[in-house]
């Protein structure tokens, strides 16, 4: 990852902040966005300390292109280059489709769906249509079956998963990779504290056919892959990281 530079939304905490260790960590700059400058100011700080690299957080929301435009804007004036696009900003909670309101369903679709394309056309306009790159979206396993209680995300995923095959049939010929990463349970993550309700880790453990959940670390590891050259030949794919959890029946189930 030496001279790249990854722009990564939902960057300042869980999954994408470990993705965002890992590049570093392997030599890339990085770019992290939320919403919240603060709590990304302190992100970018203790991932500078932990792996000697640069990394700038700017405060964005992903649901607002001018906002994007914005963060992408000072990515390019701070680092001058662009080379590899995370979009993980993701919102998220368990709620009976028939208590689900119209707002909340709106909501989480606007931050996943419509996010993930603001981002990736953004950064298209602004620098991979001219030079190439990589843009890696996570997804998830939910849609694969039926997953109760989460309607609002299978569905945001799912539009997600036919977003990364199209952009890769149309922007490949421009030397843009376009892949995704699909994550089962995954341990240590605010995801996983709140979505899981009481008393189901050791059911969901016996469900995986590993036997254990993910690490943050793992999907890091996933992201090192599909964003290096020993992925050059892989685009239009979403690779499931759960351990075999979504085998049992389909779907990963609650």
């Amino acid at each position: 990852m030496a001279g790249k530079v990854a722009f990564i939304t939902g960057g300042g905490s869980g999954i994408c902040k470990g993705i965002a260790r890992t590049l570093m960590a392997h030599g890339a700059k990085a770019v992290i966005t939320s919403r919240n400058q603060e709590k990304l100011d302190a992100a970018a700080k203790e991932l500078s300390e932990a792996t000697g690299g640069e990394c700038l957080g700017v405060a964005c929301d992903v649901r607002e292109p001018g906002t994007v435009e914005k963060a992408l804007d000072a990515a390019l004036e701070r680092f001058g280059q662009l080379d590899i696009v995370v979009n993980g900003a993701a919102g998220n909670f368990l709620c009976p489709a028939a208590q689900l309101s119209y707002n909340a369903f709106r909501t989480v679709i606007e931050i996943d769906t419509i996010g993930t394309y603001n981002v990736s056309r953004a950064a298209f306009d602004k620098a991979l249509k001219k030079n190439g790159g990589v843009i890696v979206n996570i997804s998830a396993t939910l849609h694969y079956g039926a997953t109760p209680l989460q309607t609002h995300p299978s569905a945001a995923k799912a539009a997600v998963d036919s977003m990364t095959r199209s952009l890769a049939a149309e922007w490949g010929p421009l030397g843009i990779r376009v892949v995704g990463i699909a994550p089962g349970p995954i341990d240590d993550t605010e995801g996983m504290s709140r979505l899981m309700p009481e008393g189901m880790r050791d059911k969901i453990l016996a469900a995986i056919p590993l036997k254990r959940m993910g690490t943050i670390e793992e999907i890091g590891d996933l992201a090192l892959f599909l964003c290096s050259d020993a992925a050059r030949l892989i685009t239009g794919e979403t690779v499931v990281a759960d351990g075999g959890a979504w085998l049992g029946n389909g779907a990963f189930q609650l």
